[in-house]
């Protein structure tokens, strides 16, 4: 299982090789949360040139977000706020990535293998294919039409709240979709799931217990963390990007709180020197691990 992570900004990791094997071209990876046990990963992928593969299949299921750039996979031509999905074993066409290009790359169960064939696995899922959403063009729905998954105490659905749905396994419940907050949106109590929960916040932030997250900024939390008390920016809301491997069912608790309180001795609106949403840049190890090419420092 991956650990719980909360919260981190990309900036404080280092850039690693991409996990792209097969391919033709550069490019390279800062891992957002990483499982040791299976390969399971999300990450931030920069294609610092052309990149090219064959079609073929993967050892995980794979889905890419396509941040800024442009990504053809077969002959859909995709751009920034579009995404693709397969499932482990599906056959994937041949992917091109122009130079430059960001993606959050997602893998779930499974490694960064990928093997070069026109044939999927045998065992594959009849109903499981490959998903392509041009994304950037989708309307956002209001969740309480177009989302199974918030409800409030009573079993009233969530207001203020629009979502995009990238992927949903009918099966599982396993999903990913963009989600959006209109300014102020509040959601009061402290609340758990049955499943693991993560999200990029990709525009505006929200204020809640563990913090601030701001564009960069990400969790990961395995099944019962409790978190809450989410207090979106006044004047952008917010934008992430939301998975969990079964529906995201609430489970709230009342009347309790998990809070920080206290003045600012040395930062904020009185110290010009530290506005801005990261306050501090952080000591890197210099470890063998780290790669020689500037290129990944």
């Amino acid at each position: 299982m991956r650990p719980h992570v909360e919260i981190i900004d990309e900036k404080d990791h280092i850039w690693h090789m991409a996990e792209l094997v097969h391919g033709t071209g550069t490019a390279r990876q800062r891992n957002l949360s990483y499982d040791e046990e299976d390969g399971s990963c999300s990450a931030r992928v920069e294609f610092l040139t052309k990149w090219t593969r064959p079609g073929g299949v993967h050892h995980a299921q794979t889905e890419w977000y396509v941040m800024e750039g442009e990504v053809t996979i077969g002959n859909d031509r995709l751009v920034g706020g579009d995404y693709w999905m397969a499932p482990a074993g599906v056959v994937v066409p041949p992917v091109s990535v122009a130079a430059g290009t960001v993606v959050l790359l997602f893998r779930e169960y499974g490694d960064w293998g990928f093997d070069l064939t026109d044939r999927p696995w045998p065992h594959v899922r009849p109903d499981q294919e490959l998903v392509v959403q041009r994304t950037s063009q989708m309307p956002w729905i209001p969740v309480e039409i177009g989302s199974p998954m918030r409800f409030d105490l009573g079993g009233t659905p969530v207001e203020g709240l629009f979502i995009k749905m990238l992927f949903r396994d009918p099966k599982t419940g396993f999903y990913t979709r963009l989600i959006k907050a209109k300014p102020g949106w509040r959601e009061h109590p402290l609340a758990h799931h049955p499943c693991f929960e993560e999200a990029y916040c990709i525009e505006g932030g929200f204020e809640y217990n563990y913090g601030s997250m701001w564009p960069g900024t990400y969790f990961f939390r395995p099944p019962l963390i409790r978190h809450g008390d989410f207090t979106a920016a006044m004047e952008q809301g917010c934008t992430w990007i939301l998975r969990s491997d079964a529906d995201l069912v609430d489970w709230y608790t009342e009347d309790a709180r998990v809070e920080m309180h206290g003045t600012p001795l040395n930062y904020g609106a009185d110290f010009p020197g530290s506005i801005g949403p990261r306050l501090f840049e952080p000591v890197r190890s210099r470890s063998i691990g780290r790669m020689a090419d500037p290129a990944y420092q």
